[in-house]
């Protein structure tokens, strides 16, 4: 068991105002709405949402996508026991360990981002604590890290193309003097904006620190387009200090319910559950989230997935025919790819991809992330894989402005170049 090899002690990690918190009582914790009882004790509405609705036809498939609309005057249930099984069900593939997960082991809230500011607000004291970061990285630890005021330490990936944590380099800064203050190690795979794997074999390395009393957090947002078995989200049934972060917001293609879960040890899920909104999640994005992870949603997600790979490769093949582009950064593991732009004299160059982005954008109407001021990703631009219609589009305008760029002749980097390339790089996502 992995357990036997951390030093994790939650007694001590975690704020000790978290760890006395109880879980919120809520109105439907004694008395659940069967249909035929009368609740008069939530302060609902009970004539029902101020919707232009009457009723609505019911399908009798419970694959079929739909929201009880008439329901929606009465509070969600906080504990979402039918989404958390649905989601261990999905990640319960016994190949990283043979014990199963349940809906004990998770916490689902508003996206990722709900977890990764609970994980900062139930382990970091405020002007005295700190996590770890590997950039380059998903800006919404530091975003998050700055808003609980807990101080950050970076410690970079190793160099493209493989972007590989630095194991060594965590490992001494886990031992060092700061080390008693940095309390969460937040590591993204596949990484963003890299796209890249994390080995689970170096990820154990940080697990196993013989002294360190903090959590590890893994990033699985776009695990979905990474080869199958790729997640670790079971792997937390044999580790007492990790936490698996997933969304429905990628691979899925709902975004829009803003619905995100973390797998963890049953012990900090309790912890993140207590101290929660006690109706976090809505009704709507509950229910469409169930329908998705049921067998017919997994099936439409298995063959999107399927084309966004498709197009991936096809992206992979076709964008270095283009001259201007240079070298894939990163991995091939996620809906996306890291590619630098060269300059005319063929290096990749900073004021060149900014170029392009811009005139992608503005006279093109192809949308793609100026990413250059990341550490690392000199002149990178990341290119979400889209559509086979959208791709070959995105393929014949950059091919046309990268050609403009380069006969434009060369482009200074005074200040206000460099206040734009720092505007478009600050986009987070």
């Amino acid at each position: 068991m992995g357990s036997s090899r951390s030093a994790f002690d939650i007694g001590t990690c975690a704020r000790p105002n978290i760890l006395a918190l109880e879980p919120y009582r809520c109105a439907r914790d004694d008395y659940k709405d069967d249909g035929t009882n009368i609740l008069l004790d939530a302060n609902e509405n009970a004539y029902g949402p101020s919707l232009p609705i009457k009723s609505l036809p019911k399908s009798d498939s419970s694959d079929y996508p739909s929201v009880d609309f008439l329901g929606l005057h009465r509070y969600p249930d906080p504990h979402q026991p039918v989404l958390k099984q649905l989601l261990c069900d999905l990640r319960n593939t016994h190949i990283h360990t043979t014990k199963d997960i349940t809906p004990e082991n998770l916490f689902v809230g508003v996206g990722s981002d709900e977890a990764i500011d609970a994980l900062l607000r139930c382990f970091c004291v405020p002007g005295q604590d700190k996590i770890l970061v590997c950039p380059p990285t998903y800006g919404m630890y530091s975003v998050s890290a700055q808003v609980n005021d807990v101080g950050l330490v970076k410690v970079p990936l190793l160099p493209a193309p493989t972007f590989a944590i630095d194991v060594p380099a965590i490992t001494a800064t886990l031992s060092g003097p700061e080390s008693k203050n940095i309390k969460i190690a937040y590591i993204c795979s596949p990484g963003n904006p890299t796209g890249s794997l994390i080995e689970k074999s170096d990820l154990k390395q940080i697990l196993e620190h013989p002294t360190w009393n903090g959590v590890v957090v893994l990033d699985e947002a776009y695990i979905d387009f990474a080869p199958k078995g790729s997640s670790l989200a079971e792997w937390v049934a044999e580790w007492p200090n990790l936490v698996v972060m997933q969304t429905l917001s990628k691979a899925f293609g709902l975004a829009g319910i803003r619905l995100g879960a973390a797998f963890t040890s049953p012990p900090i899920a309790r912890l993140l559950n207590s101290l929660k909104a006690p109706y976090n999640l809505s009704n709507p994005s509950s229910e469409i989230g169930c329908q998705a992870l049921r067998k017919s949603g997994l099936s439409i997600m298995q063959s999107n997935v399927e084309k966004i790979v498709a197009q991936r490769n096809r992206l992979l093949a076709e964008l270095p025919k283009i001259q201007g582009v240079g070298r894939f950064r990163g991995g091939s593991t996620s809906n996306f790819l890291l590619v630098e732009i060269l300059n005319h004299s063929g290096n990749p160059d900073n004021v060149t991809a900014l170029k392009v982005y811009e005139r992608l954008a503005e006279n093109r109407g192809v949308v793609v992330r100026f990413r250059g001021k990341e550490h690392g990703c000199l002149g990178c631009l990341r290119i979400t894989v889209g559509t086979e219609g959208e791709v070959t589009r995105f393929l014949q305008e950059i091919n046309n402005v990268i050609r403009e760029v380069h006969a434009a002749g060369d482009f200074s980097e005074g200040k206000e170049e460099q206040e734009k390339e720092a505007s478009a790089n600050g986009i987070i996502s």
